[in-house]
């Protein structure tokens, strides 16, 4: 019976399986043969190990420490923590200024629930080349997923136990600043710092101290009287006045040592030097220390804590050049800090040296003919966009940032630090002013290009203008006429008069025809087509772009017809046009490098003009424009005749004097020269100076000094100067 039973149980088994299977084989004969079906099996694969540690190196690679450290095992965790682990690969980078990360997967191998994987690691140092490391990572599966088992050796297999990564950083001397011919400007030289307590002189000895420090400073005795006349008598009170160069001062050291009991103190300095006191010190810039804040950013570049680095200017353009390429010897030390052993080691490179655009004679000059005002003088050679001249004020002495340099904390703690004129503005690039009169030329452009006006349409110029309703305005001569010169109103003027006689009714009128006749941008736009509103592309100094609004009122229009309400400027985007204006519509990139050359010689760049854009006007009003600026300055009755006249050398220009919102206007003058004389390329000059007045009776004189002094000229006395570089003192006040 239990035979039965096992029989009956095991056909009904394979009866089942039997109708389990999708498909029966029929033989010939018809008769169903059973199949067994094949049994189910299910397995887990563990993950890829290689993905795992490709996952982790990426997030290496990307410094993304949190992910790196989330990837870790329990057991690893527990010995560091988060932020401690995190910090460990932020200081290897900054310490080898590693760049970026590369690596590779050499092998792996799998025993179910643990996994080596083998890896090659790059480290991409800016300071030593070819720092390679091969390293295994341990990796366990937990839940699934491959944990790293974790220790310093994954970094460095040589960091076992305490040991540490140890770099001395090799640094090379700073590059050279010259100017075109290669004479220094900026390098390494050994100098002094002069400086006078004026109650230590000794009364009969006063002139002949100022006479002997003004030779050796270049400056004028008088100028050094009137930085102390004002100091009360009996008080010490030290007057910093500069540094001079060892190699400068040697052949006549002993006589000015001999004023040391007057008042005179010498203190020797060495280090990174800025001959001259600071040529165009606002555009070459200076060096200073790398702050805390900014330590490691600079370190994961190869620099080292003590460092200088460039902080204005050129200086801060030209790191990359000037501040050559680090090297480095990469220790192992102990906990003690005792060098185990050296890893590798790359020898610095030299840096380049950078030329600059002006030469060094004339920009000391230029500086000098800006004395007494605060402002800006650009100089650009007008065929080629060239920068011959940068000069802002107030100034300072880019050696000031040498903490060796005695005078330094008297001008950055007493001098620059209280200075409310802000003497490290370089007012050619980043002086926003509204342009005032010389805007003129780009109203009388937008007049003659819209057809609206010709170069004869007249206009009555009187004093007053009352075309706006409800609102009068008066011209310039009527300001003179309150003051008692009597000048009277220019009266009836062609357009090209009116420019001529900088006639503010006319330009007034023409800015509101315009907004009022279905040109409401015409000035606006064609203001941007000079190149206003926009920075110049001189990309290595610091500028700012203005402001040209288009006008939305009436009132806007009219204001900007003659330069003044939103209108913003820089001297740099002024001498740019100018330069396009006398060179026939060419508007060139200016530029402040003349070349950039390797520590073995080889040109790195060199000067090439480059070419921005026309002027969109048509060579017609070209011509009307400039016939006009050349007026101004010719024609008995331009604003300018009267400062220019007698200059041998043929000039154009516009006399400009804007409302600065305080104090005094703001003058302007901006011109160029067209002597063709093929030994002295044209050039075209912009000044201005700050609430300085009339740009007529300022910087009209200015103008003709730096053409007098680029041409070798004699120079002619400015109308405020009693000898050149002197300011006359009324005998009223000589006391």
């Amino acid at each position: 019976m239990k035979k039965f039973i096992l029989i009956l149980i095991l056909f009904t088994l394979i009866a089942g399986c039997s109708k389990s299977t999708p498909e029966s084989t029929l033989p010939a004969g018809g008769t169903s043969t059973p199949v067994l079906a094949p049994p189910e099996v299910q397995t887990t694969q563990a993950p890829d190990v290689e993905e795992a540690a490709l996952q982790y190196l990426e997030y290496w690679k990307t410094n993304d420490y949190l992910a790196m450290y989330s990837m870790l095992s329990q057991s690893s965790q527990e010995t560091i923590s988060e932020e401690e682990f995190s910090q460990i690969y932020h200081d290897v980078a900054v310490e080898l200024a590693v760049e970026s990360l590369d690596y590779a997967i050499l092998s792996s191998f799998v025993d179910p629930s643990q996994a080596q994987v083998a890896v090659s690691i790059n480290y991409n140092s800016l300071l030593i080349e070819n720092l390679n490391r091969d390293i295994i990572l341990l990796l366990n599966l937990n839940e699934g997923i491959w944990k790293i088992d974790w220790s310093k050796g994954l970094i460095f297999p040589e960091l076992v136990g305490d040991n540490m990564l140890q770099l001395t950083r090799l640094v090379p001397s700073r590059g050279n600043i010259y100017d075109r011919n290669g004479s220094v400007i900026a390098a390494y030289a050994e100098a002094i710092s002069v400086g006078l307590t004026p109650s230590q002189i000794k009364p009969n000895k006063e002139d002949k101290v100022l006479e002997e420090l003004g030779r050796d400073l270049d400056m004028p005795p008088e100028v050094i009287y009137a930085m102390y006349e004002d100091y009360p008598p009996g008080v010490d009170w030290y007057l910093p006045l500069g540094a001079i160069s060892l190699d400068a001062i040697e052949p006549r050291l002993g006589i000015l040592e001999s004023y040391t009991t007057n008042g005179v103190l010498l203190r020797n300095f060495d280090g990174r030097y800025y001959f001259n006191g600071g040529v165009s010190p606002q555009a070459v810039g200076y060096v200073r220390w790398i702050q805390e804040a900014e330590l490691d950013a600079y370190r994961i570049q190869g620099y080292s804590k003590g460092e200088k680095v460039g902080g204005q200017g050129l200086e801060y353009w030209g790191e990359d050049y000037l501040a050559g390429d680090r090297g480095g010897i990469l220790y192992v030390v102990n906990q003690e800090g005792e060098t185990i052993s050296q890893l590798a080691r790359e020898e610095a490179a030299p840096p380049a040296e950078i030329y600059t655009t002006f030469e060094k004679e004339f920009q000391l000059e230029v500086q000098k003919a800006l004395y007494g005002y605060n402002g800006a003088i650009v100089v650009m050679e007008m065929d080629t966009g060239r920068i011959l001249a940068m000069a802002s004020n107030p100034s300072f002495d880019p050696n000031a940032f040498n903490s060796d340099y005695y005078n330094s904390s008297f001008l950055l703690q007493e001098y620059y630090k209280t200075d409310q004129k802000s003497p490290f503005l370089n007012r050619a690039t980043q002086g926003l002013y509204p342009l005032g009169s010389v805007f003129k030329i780009i109203t009388m452009a937008a007049a003659l290009e819209t057809g609206e006006f010709t170069a004869d349409d007249v206009y009555d110029c009187g004093y007053f203008f009352e075309e706006l309703p409800g609102v009068t305005l008066h011209d310039w001569t009527y300001d003179h006429f309150l003051e008692d010169d009597k000048t009277p109103p220019s009266g009836v003027l062609s357009l090209t008069e009116g420019l001529m006689r900088s006639c503010n009714p006319y330009f007034w009128h023409i800015g509101l025809h315009l907004y009022q006749n279905g040109y409401p941008e015409a000035i606006s736009d064609m203001a941007k087509g000079f190149g206003l509103g926009s920075l110049t592309g001189i990309g290595t100094l610091e500028e700012e772009p203005g402001n040209i609004p288009a006008p939305s009122s009436a009132l806007d229009a009219t204001n900007q017809a003659i330069g003044q309400g939103d209108t913003l400027v820089t001297p740099l985007q002024v001498v740019q046009f100018m330069a396009a204006l006398g060179n026939g519509g060419t508007m060139y990139r200016p530029q402040f490098v003349e070349s950039i050359h390797s520590a073995g010689g080889e040109e790195i760049f060199s000067f090439e003009p480059e070419p921005v854009g026309e002027l969109p006007i048509s060579s017609t009003t070209l011509n009307i424009i400039t016939n006009a600026m050349i007026q101004v300055v010719d024609n008995p009755r331009g604003t300018a005749n009267y400062r220019i006249r007698g200059l041998q050398i043929n000039v154009a220009g516009k006399t400009g004097t804007a409302e600065s919102g305080s104090g005094e206007s703001h003058a302007w003058f901006g011109g160029y020269t067209y002597n063709q004389n093929e030994n002295k390329p044209d050039i075209a000059i912009v000044v201005i100076g700050e609430n300085a007045g009339e740009g007529s009776d300022v910087s009209a004189p200015i103008f003709r000094r730096v053409v007098e002094l680029y041409f070798n000229q004699v120079l002619r006395y400015y109308p405020w100067e009693s000898e050149i570089g002197v300011w006359y003192v009324p005998e009223d006040d000589a006391e």
